[in-house]
């Protein structure tokens, strides 16, 4: 898998001295808070060898984001596979998850918009889905400004672990034809992620 380069931003495959940098942001309540939870340095690790195998097997998957000029990565963007069967599985995933230093600057939607470039492109996907629980108010604002559109009636609940609670999530959707109908990329910085 190739690097992806937007204006800001280097999305890579991931290295064996990035672990430190994700265990930073996996250990974050406020980041982990609508995605299961804070995972340990071992769960972590974990992750991060799933999505470079993920990479290797498929030639995309979740990304290593890093800040033009920086080696030390503040997040993963990326494809994917949900990992639990729903109405609207199977199906390509998009999905971001950013360290706390790195919000509000624009780089979740700037990376995103590359890796569904690269989706379309590249792989020639039709469509490529986003899910977040219901309260996930930043996240659903980057899916909008992609372009995304919400599919209400694919809501659904979902369960991070087999005996949690049921969260009310909602699925967005973009198909290569909605290509170019993304948001201007005005929004205030304070409403970016």
């Amino acid at each position: 898998m190739r690097a992806l380069v937007t204006e800001r931003l280097v999305l890579r495959p991931w290295r064996p001295d990035d672990l430190d940098a994700a265990r930073a942001w996996h250990a974050d309540p406020l980041v982990m808070r609508y995605l299961g939870g804070v995972l340990d340095g071992a769960g972590s690790d974990a992750t991060v060898r799933r999505w470079t195998a993920e990479l290797q097997e498929r030639g995309y998957g979740m990304l290593a984001l890093c800040p033009t000029g920086t080696a030390r990565p503040v997040g993963a963007v990326g494809l994917g596979h949900p990992g639990f069967t729903s109405r609207f599985t199977p199906c390509v995933e998009i999905g971001w998850r950013l360290d706390r230093s790195a919000w509000g600057h624009g780089y979740a939607t700037e990376a995103a918009r590359a890796v569904l470039r690269d989706g379309f492109d590249r792989l020639g996907l039709a469509e490529i889905v986003a899910f977040t629980v219901e309260q996930n108010a930043p996240s659903r604002r980057v899916m909008a400004r992609l372009g995304m559109r919400h599919d209400v009636g694919g809501d659904f609940l979902r369960r991070f672990t087999p005996t949690g609670p049921e969260l009310p999530s909602v699925l967005w959707r973009i198909r290569v034809g909605d290509r170019g109908q993304e948001e201007s990329g005005d929004a205030c910085a304070s409403d970016r992620l």
